[in-house]
């Protein structure tokens, strides 16, 4: 029996100008899988999350999400996103930003301070939640943002590069937390350039500059060419996709 697909992305091409961002990516997650996607700063990996979320345009190709085609507003409202970048009020705190966000997604205010207090915890913020971001170190931020995108429980979960600034312990407790709701049937892709972290992932899309080099899981990565860890594997790939390019 074939896994349920959540997300199918079709041939997405992007361009700026004349540098082409995205050159025709198709990939497949299922639902109830971590995807990985693995890359370098400036990769493209960024460009292709905001493209499962419906944020821009397109120049070629389409996104679906669980059969409908982005942007679709019903169905942004199932999807969590961590941006790179924390888009975040620097007057609010912390128990602010989470009743802005609950309100956003329609939960009532009995909701907010239920789950409020739980997801604080989680991300331990706890004793900062009365604190004005004005005020939060960069890991901080990260935390709360992470704690925005996972607030009203959607059934895809997309993360762009959530554990910078994070110290290795909090990184740690968030990949618990990442395969628990795996484990509860929740769709995830993270993007990352920490080749450590690629190991916790069901399976990788490995990007170089807009193109995807390699895909699969990890294990069957490093069998294939015999590597001793992920980042032996982008190597390879990353020099066939040279060598082949030259050709």
């Amino acid at each position: 029996m074939q896994n349920e697909a959540a997300i199918r992305i079709h041939e997405i091409t992007q361009k700026f100008g004349s540098n082409v961002i995205l050159n025709s990516i198709s990939l497949t997650v299922d639902k109830g899988e971590i995807l990985g996607l693995l890359g370098p700063s400036g990769s493209g990996k960024t460009t292709l999350v905001k493209a499962v979320v419906g944020m821009g345009n397109i120049d070629k190709g389409q996104v679906t999400v669980f059969g409908h085609r982005m942007p679709n507003l019903e169905i942004v409202q199932k999807i969590g996103y961590m941006a790179q970048a924390d888009a975040l009020y620097e007057d609010l705190n912390a128990i602010e930003h989470l009743a802005f966000f609950g309100r956003v997604y329609g939960l009532t205010g009995e909701e907010i301070k239920e789950k409020g207090k739980r997801i604080l915890e989680l991300v331990q913020l706890s004793e900062h939640a009365r604190k004005k971001v004005l005020y939060y170190s960069g890991g901080m931020k990260r935390r709360l943002s992470l704690a925005i995108a996972l607030f009203h429980e959607p059934d895809i979960i997309i993360l762009d590069e959530p554990t910078v600034g994070i110290d290795p312990v909090l990184r740690r407790h968030f990949w618990d937390e990442f395969l628990r709701l795996r484990a509860d049937g929740k769709t995830i892709i993270i993007t990352t350039h920490v080749m450590d972290e690629a190991l916790h992932c069901d399976r990788l899309a490995m990007i170089r500059e807009g193109e995807l080099i390699a895909e699969g899981r990890p294990d069957q990565l490093m069998q294939a060419i015999h590597a001793s860890d992920i980042e032996e594997v982008f190597l390879h790939y990353s020099n066939h996709n040279e060598r082949r390019g030259r050709e």
